[in-house]
């Protein structure tokens, strides 16, 4: 059966980065977070209707790529954002979240979190909006209560590239191999 283990923290932590790497490692896949695809497409300038829409292109991306994983006879799928990125999203910027995004976390199902820390230095890029680690911080810590709040295995992933990759994957054969 396919393991989902889901990379999340604030913006410049690290996900994409790990979640390629982590892939490459077990020769295996991973699905990008569908909201950079969106925002270049579309511009920065985004709406609270703008982020259901990312929502619902996140989830279809999502199920592709399981689909697709499935059908290869993978044995794991890493995936870089979930409905709780989202949903953190729409709550820091908007104070309120879609009821898409509230049913789709009922609904997800993973094996594993990896949570990312704010201890790499934020990375400037087109699409990054929170460069100071006071804000940084704010959203590790929502990430976190949602993380600490519900019953799938988590683990904070901290450090160099390096660092991370041996504690995600020692986590990994620990928890769910």
């Amino acid at each position: 059966m396919l393991k989902k283990i889901v990379v999340i923290g604030p913006e410049s932590t690290g996900k994409s980065t790990l979640c390629s790497y982590l892939a490459e490692h077990y020769d295996t896949t991973w699905c990008p977070e569908y909201a950079r695809e969106y925002l270049l497409a579309r511009g920065t300038a985004y709406s609270y209707d703008d982020l259901l829409e990312i929502a619902k292109g996140q989830a279809a991306l999502e199920d592709k790529y399981v689909r697709e994983a499935t059908e290869a006879g993978a044995s794991m799928i890493f995936i870089d954002t979930d409905m709780y990125v989202m949903k953190v999203w729409c709550e820091y910027v908007f104070g309120k979240c879609h009821q898409f995004i509230l049913d789709r976390i009922v609904q997800q199902q993973y094996d594993l979190y990896f949570l990312c820390d704010t201890d790499i230095p934020w990375t400037k890029d087109s699409l990054r909006e929170y460069p100071d680690l006071k804000t940084r911080q704010i959203l590790f810590q929502m990430y976190k209560d949602l993380l600490v709040n519900q019953e799938v295995p988590w683990t904070l992933v901290s450090g160099t590239i390096d660092e991370r990759m041996v504690h995600c994957i020692t986590t990994i054969e620990d928890t769910i191999q």
